[in-house]
């Protein structure tokens, strides 16, 4: 295989936010970020792993394989203390991997189509965080996938999530209560009584 030709310098711009984009609407990631799973610095984590992302695609001198890509995302979990076993690391790969082809081919319309998707996208995500090297405890529930993926997948052909810096716009509810096994249980906000 022949080494990745220059990426064209018009194209930087909408390649870097393609890939934001394009984290920003994975489950696993977006719910490692805004629990801090890694820790307090997981934003700056995810966020390395966007430039490193793009340095991957356009300072390499070796051919681009999806499965060192892959990787690369792996990786980027697991710095977050976070394992993604829905296939979703290898959907974002094939994602990136596709959008750095239109990039380079100066077609941005699917940049288009995920700036259209991440603004009409539902939170659904069953991501749960590893807590330790035993192997009980190394599974992972993780689901990137969500009610209206069918809509996504046509649309974006992403799973959906929060975007990278974007924070939920909901306020914490006054009325939570800690249940005997540990979750909280959270009350409506809604006032009850007829509406007039």
């Amino acid at each position: 295989m022949e080494p990745p030709k220059p990426f064209p310098a018009e194209a930087v711009p909408f390649f870097r936010e393609g890939i934001s984009l394009t984290l920003s609407m994975w489950s696993a990631l977006q719910m490692a970020v805004e629990n801090e799973w890694g820790g307090r610095n997981s934003r700056a984590r995810a966020n390395e792993l966007c430039e490193d992302i793009f340095n991957w695609f356009t300072q390499s001198k070796e051919p681009h394989y999806i499965d060192d890509l892959e990787d690369k995302l792996d990786e980027g979990l697991i710095s977050l203390n976070t394992e993604a076993q829905d296939g979703s690391i290898g959907e974002v790969a094939e994602n990136l991997m596709i959008l750095h082809e239109e990039c380079m081919e100066g077609n941005y319309s699917s940049i288009e189509k995920l700036r259209e998707a991440s603004t009409h996208r539902d939170v659904h995500s069953h991501v749960r965080q590893v807590m330790g090297d035993d192997d009980d405890t190394s599974d992972s529930d993780t689901n990137s996938m969500g009610e209206t993926d069918s809509q996504m997948m046509t649309d974006a052909s992403l799973p959906d999530a929060a975007p990278v810096g974007m924070s939920i716009d909901e306020e914490p509810s006054t009325n939570a209560i800690e249940a005997e096994d540990g979750w909280t249980v959270v009350g409506s906000r809604k006032p009850k009584g007829r509406k007039k």
